[in-house]
């Protein structure tokens, strides 16, 4: 009895002595910190497919001026963060293949930029989405719009395993969404909206929930960024000036830059 009691002692003294020493772990040896390493930058349409159309212009062409702004911004001033585009040029992309460039990437964050259009030309203003299916009836146009471009893609219907842009009833697989990356992705919008309305002087319609497949399908928090409506004169002007294309991409940057500050201090 008195060899087992001694026995007990020891390994209590043991495991006593082990517990303290990992207590007392030295600071070099902590967890590392999260950081933003890398940004995926998507260039909304190209090549065959123009996007929305303006009355001179075409949105493939807009959204690849900003996005190339964007990550010279982020590559200039945050020289930690690597940039990687979906395109540089104006070539096609097929839909999957966008967020698939950032899964691959094991990329940090997904930002896709895109104009805006509808048949009421007095329509305007800034929108910025995350993956979700809140008030999905109501942003249908949007959703049915941007994912359509998969039609233009050779055997789109076995790529995609039949899912059909126009029909609402092939977005209930989009219920099943990562929405651990929902919370990071909502802090990027808001950013952004908020850039442009403090910083830009852009009307903001506020940050939106929609069922994009270019968002669906990326592994991180990702948003969508509608820079305005092609289909207003006056903001199809601003998109197409340098100015306006400055200050959009100059306000995404910002965001971008708040947000790395805002994860990397938790």
């Amino acid at each position: 009895m008195k060899r087992i009691r001694v026995k007990n002692i020891l390994i209590i003294s043991l495991l006593t002595f082990s517990f303290l020493f990992t207590g007392f772990q030295p600071t070099g040896s902590r967890a590392p910190e999260f950081k933003l390493k890398k940004v995926v930058i998507d260039a909304g349409h190209g090549g065959r497919d123009p996007g929305a159309l303006g009355s001179y212009s075409k949105e493939k062409d807009i959204t690849l001026k900003v996005a190339l702004l964007v990550g010279k911004y982020i590559e200039e001033n945050l020289p930690d963060v690597e940039v990687i585009y979906t395109r540089k040029t104006d070539v096609a992309v097929d839909l999957k293949e966008r967020p698939n460039i950032a899964n691959r990437n094991k990329a940090d964050l997904f930002i896709s930029i895109h104009c805006n259009a509808a048949t009421n030309r007095s329509a305007y203003g800034t929108e910025t989405f995350v993956m979700g299916t809140k008030n999905f009836e109501a942003n249908f146009d949007i959703v049915k719009r941007e994912n359509s471009v998969i039609i233009l893609e050779e055997n789109y219907k076995e790529n995609y395993e039949g899912f059909d842009p126009s029909s609402p009833e092939s977005y209930m697989m989009f219920n099943l969404t990562h929405k651990a990356f929902l919370s990071n992705s909502l802090s990027l919008a808001s950013k952004v909206e908020n850039d442009f309305t403090s910083r830009v002087n852009r009307h903001s319609r506020g940050v939106k929930q929609a069922p994009l497949y270019v968002l669906w399908n990326s592994s991180m928090p990702s948003v969508l960024v509608e820079l305005g409506f092609i289909s207003n004169a006056n903001e199809e002007r601003y998109l197409n000036s340098k100015d306006g294309q400055t200050y959009l991409a100059s306000a995404i940057y910002r965001s971008v830059k708040a947000y790395k500050e805002e994860i990397e201090s938790l």
